[in-house]
């Protein structure tokens, strides 16, 4: 197997600020930092959140294959698809993490494959596909719009035939997976709170405007609320 070369590490460090993930322009929260919270948080909590802004270490689960077609999903799933060195969620890394170190939800559908095995099995079922409709070599490989139908018909099929068999796995059940990982790891990270506007934990702080429509004086308004993904939305699509 190829050796793997030491990673840079451009994301690593203290926090930048307003810095939100590739493809997502911040115009919904303008100006909102939650590092502007870090006072706020006691020394634990501070050092678990700031040590997210650190790449985890080099890949341990998935090989060179594998790391290739799993980079390219994880971009389109969560759409960060900016142009090169803008900043992005280390999704990758982190999943890898995970199931390197056995860190599942503790479950899995009892006609699925232990998630590590899912994984595996369905970055090779995408290269499958790659090859078997694009005559390509592997996911990794194809355009963004290729990456993007194969995508969606999966998501289709799982919404509406999701015991359909995809690769010897149920296909609603691997949906789930993919989503499940993905988004885990996404919202996870404080530059997805920039974007969404969560300002981090409250504790010890803790909140004090409790209701509907209120803010606490830290929150900052919703500058775009309306659904991107709704009929004639701005960008048509959503995470």
């Amino acid at each position: 197997m190829p050796l793997r070369k030491p990673r840079p590490g451009p994301q690593s460090g203290a926090a930048q600020p307003r810095t939100v993930p590739s493809g997502e322009s911040g115009r919904r929260f303008p100006g909102f930092d939650v590092f502007d919270q870090a006072d706020t948080w006691d020394g634990a909590t501070r050092a678990v959140v700031t040590g997210r802004l650190t790449l985890p270490p080099d890949l341990r689960f998935f090989t060179l294959a594998e790391e290739a077609t799993a980079s390219a999903l994880f971009d389109r799933l969560l759409a960060q698809d900016g142009p090169p060195g803008a900043p992005k969620v280390p999704i990758l890394q982190m999943v890898d993490s995970r199931l390197a170190e056995g860190q599942t939800d503790g479950w899995h559908h009892r006609d699925m494959p232990e998630d590590g095995d899912a994984w595996r099995r369905s970055l090779r079922g995408l290269d499958v596909e790659a090859a078997e409709r694009y005559w390509t070599d592997s996911f990794a490989g194809l355009t963004p719009e290729r990456q993007d139908e194969l995508i969606e018909g999966v998501r289709v099929t799982a919404h509406g035939t999701p015991g359909k068999e995809w690769h010897g796995m149920p296909v609603g059940h691997l949906w789930d997976l993919w989503m499940r990982y993905a988004c885990t790891a996404f919202y996870a990270h404080p530059w997805a709170w920039n974007e969404i506007g969560f300002a981090g934990p409250a504790y010890p702080r803790g909140h004090s405007r409790l209701g509907v429509g209120l803010r606490e004086p830290w929150e900052h308004p919703d500058e775009a609320p309306e659904d991107p993904a709704a009929p004639g939305g701005a960008e048509g699509r959503s995470r």
